[in-house]
């Protein structure tokens, strides 16, 4: 018996060739998206459908809950953030069942009433840095669905500000000689830079709109809502004041981004300059705060 060594790479091959039908190079037509997934994928694929707390392949998203459930299911879905309603109607309509996760943030109930109802397998609730590790390991997609700000259209891609864990699920997928298909705004001529090369993509896809950006890490003060603004006035008056905090730890999440912005005021207007947040581990864009 012939023992074969490159079965991985066969099996990549007759998805590359299944999902040129629906495109032009690597450009899927966008109205052919939904088609194309089905092609592509198998029932029972590792699937990770780009969600953080950044940016969301929502477009992709989308399309993915159109595929027939009863040809591509019991998906097992590995991804950072279940954040679109989308992401739990793959497991609703059947067409994913195990999922692979870090956190839920909006979906957070949703996620455990799908649980209570048998609808979702849970793999385990990771820690970050544990689930990016993992995508090298026992968790490699077959098929990973990723987004990216721009492409060209030999698939190199430019992530903008938003990078998040994009370069770790594409290179984790392509060295295994998995699928990696990128949602992006704009298909151009020359990018800005290039974040991840074209080598490792198999496929682009132009979304008809900007792709979604979950706010919960801001790079810009002015996208901090009055419901941030008013949490972080109830943790600097309720807890750091009442415990004389002086050492955070905050990164820039929205809610703690918006403690950092307004101690300079409100802080400093109970009183409070030099009694608490005297010391800070986070983002260099807020570090100015906290003296």
């Amino acid at each position: 018996m012939t023992r074969s060594w490159d079965k991985e790479r066969k099996a990549r091959q007759k998805r590359v060739d299944a999902g040129e039908r629906f495109s032009r190079g690597k450009v899927i037509d966008p109205s052919k998206l939904t088609n194309f997934l089905q092609a592509v994928l198998q029932a029972g694929d590792r699937v990770c459908l780009e969600g953080d707390n950044q940016k969301q392949a929502d477009f992709l998203a989308r399309a993915l809950t159109r595929v027939d459930p009863s040809v591509i299911n019991h998906l097992h879905i590995v991804q950072s953030g279940i954040v679109l309603p989308e992401h739990l109607d793959l497991f609703e309509l059947g067409i994913a069942k195990k999922l692979d996760f870090s956190y839920s943030s909006p979906q957070g109930a949703a996620v455990a009433r799908l649980l209570n109802k048998g609808n979702v397998e849970l793999g385990a609730i990771h820690t970050y840095i544990e689930l990016f590790g993992r995508y090298y390991m026992d968790l490699t997609p077959h098929v990973a669905l990723v987004v990216a700000r721009q492409a060209d259209r030999q698939g190199n891609l430019y992530t903008g500000p938003n990078t998040e864990d994009t370069p770790t699920i594409v290179e984790a997928t392509a060295f295994k000689n998995g699928l990696v298909v990128a949602q992006v705004n704009d298909i151009v001529d020359h990018l800005p830079r290039v974040d991840i090369q074209g080598d490792q993509v198999d496929f682009i896809v132009q979304s008809p709109k900007p792709f979604y950006i979950e706010p919960l890490f801001t790079r810009d003060p002015a996208n901090v809502t009055e419901t941030q603004i008013l949490m972080a006035m109830m943790a600097i008056k309720g807890i750091y004041a009442e415990y004389g905090v002086k050492r955070l730890n905050h990164g820039i999440g929205f809610s703690t981004a918006a403690i950092e912005l307004i101690l300079p005021s409100f802080g400093a207007k109970l009183g409070l300059r030099g009694k608490i947040a005297t010391h800070c581990s986070e983002s260099a864009s807020y570090a100015d705060s906290c003296h």
